[in-house]
């Protein structure tokens, strides 16, 4: 099992890295791929040292896996030609998430739609894996009518730069700014760029996404995304009207069932998510269940999950280990 990482050097590459070697990854060759600065770079992976190379040596050889988490731009210049050779993609990018001809893919709740004839698979964005991870169960049962959600993002979804930035503003130094404004005691409601209909990408990346993965294009989605200055996870704070009324115990059942879903929820000992503890976990966490005595049939949850891990590199390595099960290589 020939395996590329293409970004190596990056924030979700290192994680993939790291996850690749906790999950005991099936690896006979590891090749590892980032830009032109990084080439010659030595990483150490399972004690063994390797080094950077650049796409074209990657794709002479014929790797069977490419995990890519290297900008759209790049995703869409380098994932046919990595698909032309032969090599399943498997797209942390925006890139691909939205071509008609593509899988978006998380594995709990989709992966059955994936064939052998798929080359390049899309991997959701970090805040909308969570969300769909802990709404799946429960728009099977009460089917989803309409979603309202915040959230409130880590600035480790931005990258290495923000992280440094926060850093910078904590120790009084001035230095390079990733966002517009200062980010420590801050909250900055602007994740990604702007569009003409006054939403950010990253807002209409919870509302098409969470359509395609739940393919149901009639569940209407509004979404804020804010950034805040926490280095662990993702939270969202998400309001669900459904088709039909609920019973809580039973919403509760079905989260505390769901695989890949814990539920933190006892308020009588002040227990609920916080990326404090998700940070360096693979779940989702689910808590703050309440009904929603506004309007009817309509619930409020809290959401937590580590964006680097289930929302990047986890979901990116468990498609390719379902991939590698169903023997769709």
């Amino acid at each position: 099992m020939k395996v590329a990482v293409i970004g190596a050097t990056g924030m979700v590459g290192e994680v993939m890295l790291k996850i690749l070697e906790e999950r005991n990854f099936p690896i006979t060759e590891l090749i590892l791929v980032a830009s032109e600065k990084s080439i010659g770079k030595s990483i150490t992976f399972k004690g063994e040292v390797f080094k950077v190379i650049g796409m074209l040596d990657a794709i002479a050889k014929q790797p069977d896996i490419a995990l890519f988490s290297a900008g759209g731009d790049t995703s869409l210049v380098w994932a046919p030609k990595f698909a032309e050779v032969g090599t399943t993609v498997i797209d942390n990018s925006s890139a691909w998430r939205m071509d008609l001809t593509k899988k978006l893919i998380v594995p709990e709740i989709n992966a059955s739609q994936l064939t052998n004839q798929d080359k390049i698979i899309a991997n959701p964005n970090c805040s909308t894996i969570q969300m769909v991870m802990v709404l799946a169960p429960l728009h099977k049962k009460y089917k989803i009518k309409r979603i309202v959600v915040s959230t409130y993002q880590s600035i480790s979804g931005t990258g290495v730069k923000a992280v440094k930035q926060l850093e910078n503003e904590l120790a009084g130094i001035k230095g390079e700014m990733a966002y517009p404004y200062p980010i420590h005691r801050n909250a900055i409601p602007h994740c990604d760029v702007f569009e003409e209909n006054g939403y950010t990408k990253e807002e209409m990346k919870l509302v098409l996404e969470t359509q395609k993965i739940l393919d149901d294009r009639t569940i209407a989605v509004t979404a804020t995304a804010v950034r805040i200055p926490t280095s662990g996870g993702h939270s969202e704070a998400v309001n669900i009207e459904f088709e039909h009324d609920f019973d809580i115990n039973d919403i509760r059942k079905i989260l505390n069932n769901s695989p890949g879903v814990v539920l933190q929820d006892n308020i009588d000992v002040n227990t609920y998510p916080m990326p404090i503890y998700a940070e360096g976990k693979d779940d989702v966490f689910v808590g703050r269940i309440r009904r929603d005595g506004s309007q009817p049939n309509s619930l409020n949850l809290w959401i937590v999950s580590d964006n680097l891990r289930k929302g990047a590199a986890t979901n990116t390595i468990q498609i390719a280990e379902y991939l590698i099960l169903q023997k769709l290589l």
